[in-house]
């Protein structure tokens, strides 16, 4: 995770909350039957959209995108650097003692491939297909979380006019004295449902806008790694016959 992200998260919310708390106590802000419509409305809505399946699969993606490290050129060029120069003295089969110690699964992939004796033809057809898959399977994340993040504030609209209906009714059937307490506790309550569905639909977008930033980013890197990867590789195996 970048430094920005993992300072930003935490500055955003005690920002909020603490604007929250010095305008009244935190309590005005707990109501279960607003969140219940809030989160109930919005997975409801998403579940119609999208396979069980897919909306779960998608915590998967949000850990990936957040946990990786792209490669960057230059720590990658010393390291395929590295590789090659090993590949000369002692045959591409020593690769595989090196496999264990990447931490880039998509790289180590590539190197378990050569290994196996894969045309570089072969290897860019794979790689070329699982960036295919990694992009496709993020965009899908991003998809489903904008949805998400557009139903909660309409659930939490919706929320709202119905505690309002709710809130006239009552008060017209209240006595006299009690109208104006009543009415402003009532109308509290309905607005909650509104303030929920943004509190809800606001962290959403912003995992959706973080999913896109990164995804991008990840997607630049896995080509890079493939292209110099292939490069290596296809070098390698020109040299063969002259050795």
């Amino acid at each position: 995770m970048d430094f920005t992200t993992l300072i930003g998260i935490p500055i955003a919310g005690s920002l909020v909350v603490a604007s929250i708390l010095m305008g009244g106590p935190g309590s005005w802000f707990i109501d279960a039957p607003s969140l219940m419509i809030v989160l109930g409305g919005t997975m409801g809505a998403t579940l119609l959209a999208y396979p069980l399946r897919e909306v779960l699969g998608v915590f998967g993606v949000v850990r990936n995108v957040f946990l990786y490290r792209s490669q960057s050129a230059p720590g990658l060029i010393p390291l395929l650097s590295g590789f090659a120069r090993k590949a000369r003295q002692e045959g591409i089969l020593s690769f595989e003692s090196e496999i264990q110690k990447l931490d880039d699964p998509f790289l180590a992939r590539g190197l378990q491939m050569a290994i196996d004796g894969m045309e570089a033809g072969s290897i860019e057809e794979v790689l070329s297909t699982e960036i295919l898959y990694v992009s496709e399977r993020h965009r899908l994340g991003a998809e489903i979380f904008t949805t998400m993040g557009s139903f909660a504030p309409a659930v939490g609209m919706l929320g709202t006019i119905i505690g309002l209906i709710q809130a006239f009714t009552a008060v017209a059937e209240a006595n006299p004295a009690e109208k104006a307490d009543l009415l402003s506790a009532s109308i509290s309550v309905a607005m909650n449902t509104t303030a929920f569905g943004l509190i809800v639909a606001i962290p959403l977008l912003f995992v959706h806008t973080v999913l896109q930033s990164k995804t991008t980013r990840i997607i630049d890197s896995l080509e890079m790694v493939s292209v110099k990867f292939l490069n290596a590789v296809d070098e390698r195996r020109r040299q063969q016959p002259a050795a």
